[in-house]
């Protein structure tokens, strides 16, 4: 397919409305207080189908084609877009303060996987007349609902703590941690569900992709770390500042999320992995931190946080009964999960119910997961706009939820330092 001179027109201007509108409901939205990444997702859903298309439906179908061009253009730079923000995230986390979390961290990534994964499953086993499927696929969907309700939104969860600035406190690394593994496991289960059904290319032994993943982060956390703070000193000094270390850096994120990817894993993974190698090295200046993360989260990331509300129109195929059935069990899932979690592990009663609220954000990763769900014909359009509703309001309830949990006094703790 050429992309024409008409594309090209319709994604610039698509782009452009994106960040203009979005910037402008951030500012609007920071004033109350409230994460730039809320206004971002309230931009979606003012331009998505829901509002602007149903008042001016010509107009959006020409600025946000669902076919063409310069539909597969914005696509592949949304996907650009939470690739980079993942790469981000992870030169934020400090693994010598995620390790420190120890038996809490244990606890809360373990309870906030397996509790909502058993209830979602059990739900749909014992309870399978709520929900719509092929006989054959009872096991299948109950797996895939599962997974549905114990994964977390690495980039939703990320933004929304850089946002309310306790990404590198004890409480924001906690989350960070267990937002890993859950997302880490959760992509798994789900290669194995696509496996099941017969719609996945490539490695589909989960074992093999298991090793390899785990491989991959081990080397790139320890030897990869190492031969990365070696290279640093030299492409900061002789290549030209600041493109030399921008383009290294993003080429080596790009390089990672094509590895996961191709393993069957989704590729902000490696996006992420890769992330935590350079950020984690001290010879990567602050001032080609700052450039890098400005640089994202400014012009890529908010494309990324719009585009989810352009996927669907809530209007359509919306059944109430079954989007507040979704979007309660999800939210008593993740929240009971996570805070016994972090309760255990010895956090205080607020901060275990911040914890959960933190991890409760879905996001991108429901979206996703729904998408490929729907697009193997695992659920309905209805399930698919229950699980999108879910992922925003979740996405939207996380942050003003961990503000008031946590209070002001412990948002203003000294950030926790690396040892």
């Amino acid at each position: 397919m050429k992309f024409s001179h008409n594309d090209l027109l319709t994604l610039l201007s698509s782009v452009a409305i994106m960040l203009i509108v979005s910037r402008l409901l951030a500012e609007m939205g920071r004033k109350i207080k409230l994460p730039v990444v809320m206004g971002e997702l309230l931009c979606g859903i003012l331009l998505g189908p829901t509002i602007f298309g149903s008042f001016c439906p010509d107009l959006f179908t020409h600025l946000f084609p669902k076919t063409g061009g310069a539909q597969i253009a914005l696509d592949g730079l949304t996907q650009l877009s939470v690739i980079m923000l993942l790469f981000v995230a992870g030169m934020e986390v400090q693994l010598s303060i995620v390790l420190k979390q120890g038996r809490a961290a244990m606890y809360t990534s373990f309870t906030s996987m397996v509790i909502p994964f058993v209830l979602g499953f059990g739900i749909v086993w014992f309870f399978p007349g709520v929900f719509k499927f092929e006989a054959h696929n009872k096991l299948v969907y109950a797996l895939f609902f599962g997974i549905a309700m114990s994964i977390s939104a690495l980039p939703v969860i990320s933004r929304i703590l850089m946002d309310l600035n306790i990404f590198k406190t004890e409480v924001g690394m906690m989350v960070m941690a267990a937002a890993i593994f859950v997302d880490l496991t959760g992509w798994l289960l789900f290669s194995l569900v696509l496996s099941m059904m017969g719609q996945t290319a490539g490695i589909t032994n989960i074992w093999q992709t298991l090793g390899m993943i785990l491989g991959f982060g081990l080397f790139m956390l320890v030897i990869g770390k190492k031969i990365i703070d070696r290279a640093l000193p030299w492409i900061q000094t002789k290549l030209s500042w600041p493109g030399g270390v921008l383009s290294i850096c993003l080429g080596f994120c790009f390089l990672g999320a094509t590895f996961t990817e191709y393993i069957g894993l989704h590729a902000i993974l490696g996006a992420f992995i890769m992330g935590i190698a350079f950020g984690d090295s001290v010879h990567l200046h602050e001032k080609a931190r700052e450039i890098i993360h400005q640089f994202v989260m400014n012009v890529f990331a908010p494309l990324f946080f719009v585009s989810l509300g352009l996927k669907v129109n809530f209007i359509q195929n919306f059944d109430p009964l079954l989007v507040l059935i979704v979007l309660f069990l999800a939210v008593f899932c993740k929240l009971l999960g996570a805070s016994l979690g972090a309760y255990m592990g010895g956090f205080s009663r607020r901060k275990s119910i911040a914890v959960g609220f933190g991890l409760n954000a879905r996001g991108a990763m429901e979206i996703i997961l729904g998408t490929l769900a729907l697009n193997a014909g695992l659920i309905d359009e209805k399930m698919f706009v229950a699980l999108v509703v879910m992922a925003l309001v979740t996405s939207i309830m996380s942050g003003p939820l961990m503000m008031y949990f946590l209070g002001s006094s412990e948002r203003k703790d000294k950030k926790l330092k690396p040892s």
